[in-house]
């Protein structure tokens, strides 16, 4: 496989480059050595280079340059997590295939998942120059188009199904990079990380993090990735389709439930949060449900209030259940952050050991404040009431009660 070769036909002509890349049996360590690593360092490269050493431009600040040593440390991060992101990708490439009256294959997963990448990596180099960072963001749309024409050819998909097969991927690729964009705000222990993962299985066996911290817990995460993997094998191995099936599907949810499976508490249980009466106005009407596929449910009870005076409210308690990875990872990195404009301010922070976030409009608009409990549940009130009054009414619902059923559903 020649590199140049290879980039210049998977994006000019990919019609015909894919039946070929079909046909190969590259071993993975040549795919991620000879391939992967070259396009993913180019592209941590460009970005180092543009925001370390050129620099951005920002609006009555000037010129704005990431710091030589936070920009190293990103760049360390955005290389190893690429490659990480590749692997992830390609595991849902192939769990999803029988969905889509596909076949499981996990060497091809991987090629679909590496040449869709493609693009993505090469365009990069427009984030070295001010101004085209958008161009970038157009190479990785490309990549869609890869990603489209790649899935039917290699994983036996039906073309009638492949927007919808290209579809999901997508949006589990939409998660994933909101999920490692989540981690590189923790600028100061990427370099720590990207050193670690680097350096291999060996040293990761030496060193031992605490529990209670965001690399412990990602640590901890990576290990029951270990666990699932493995049991996909076996899977493999027995050659039942329904194993397959169900160990794909566990997998899939042991990566968005962050390292574990987890059933959301029933509509029943649920609904009880949601009072006759919020914000002072009386409840107008309700719904509950629960939704999704095994493995990866949600279940959300809420309600409108209104009175005759115009005021009116919204009250959302939804439990994450399958997803509550996403938010424990977004509490593990200390996700927070502040935007204020002409139209309204707003605010995510940590209070209590709970994500709280706020918005507040500056022109009698309306108000919105969320809490995370648990990292699972989300407690969401909305409406043209004040932001005191909101808050006020969010801390009526019984808080804690519903935060001490965190642990319900969890399997183990």
């Amino acid at each position: 496989m020649n590199l140049v070769e290879r980039v210049k036909n998977i994006c000019i002509t990919p019609k015909t480059e894919w039946p070929v890349i079909e046909a190969e049996t590259t071993p993975t360590a040549t795919l991620i050595t000879g391939y992967v690593a070259p396009l993913a360092g180019f592209a941590a490269v460009c970005g180092f280079v543009g925001g370390s050493l050129i620099g951005h431009s920002v609006p009555y600040m000037g010129n704005f340059r990431i710091p030589v040593l936070s920009g190293v440390s990103m760049a360390i991060f955005q290389f190893v997590m690429a490659i990480v992101s590749v692997f992830v990708i390609s595991f849902i490439i192939d769990a999803l295939a029988p969905s889509f009256g596909g076949h499981k294959n996990r060497p091809q997963a991987l090629k679909v998942a590496v040449y869709a990448f493609t693009p993505g990596w090469l365009a990069a180099v427009f984030n070295i120059i001010p101004g085209l960072g958008l161009l970038a963001v157009l190479g990785s749309l490309y990549g869609l188009y890869l990603l489209y024409l790649g899935l039917p050819r290699l994983m036996k998909s039906p073309e009638e199904k492949a927007i919808g097969y290209t579809a999901v991927v997508v949006i589990c690729a939409i998660v994933i990079s909101v999920v490692i964009g989540a981690l590189a705000t923790a600028v100061g222990g990427m370099g720590m990380m990207g050193a670690g993962a680097m350096s291999g299985p060996m040293s990761r066996s030496n060193v031992e993090f605490d529990k209670d911290s965001p690399m412990g817990k990602l640590d901890a995460f990576g290990k029951k990735m270990e666990e699932s993997t493995k049991k996909m094998e076996a899977a493999q191995k027995s050659g039942d389709p329904n194993a397959q099936m169900q160990a794909s599907m566990e997998a899939l949810g042991t990566v968005l439930g962050g390292g574990k499976r987890v059933d959301p508490i029933g509509i029943d249980q649920l609904k009880p949060f949601v009072p006759e009466t919020f914000a002072g106005l009386p409840k107008k009407s309700s719904n509950a449900e629960k939704t999704g596929m095994a493995g990866l449910m949600i279940s959300k009870a809420e309600a409108s209030y209104s009175d005759g005076s115009g005021k009116r409210a919204n009250l959302e308690i939804s439990d994450t259940g399958g997803m509550s990875g996403l938010m424990g990872l977004a509490g593990w990195v200390g996700m927070q952050g502040e935007k204020d404009n002409d139209s309204y301010s707003e605010r995510t922070q940590k209070v209590g050991g709970r994500m709280v976030h706020e918005k507040i409009s500056k022109r009698g608009g309306s108000n919105e404040f969320a809490m995370v409990l648990g990292d699972r549940f989300i407690v969401t009130a909305k409406g043209n009431v004040d932001i005191d009054t909101l808050k006020s009414a969010v801390a009526g619902v019984d808080l804690g009660k519903l935060e001490a059923m965190k642990d319900v559903g969890v399997q183990k």
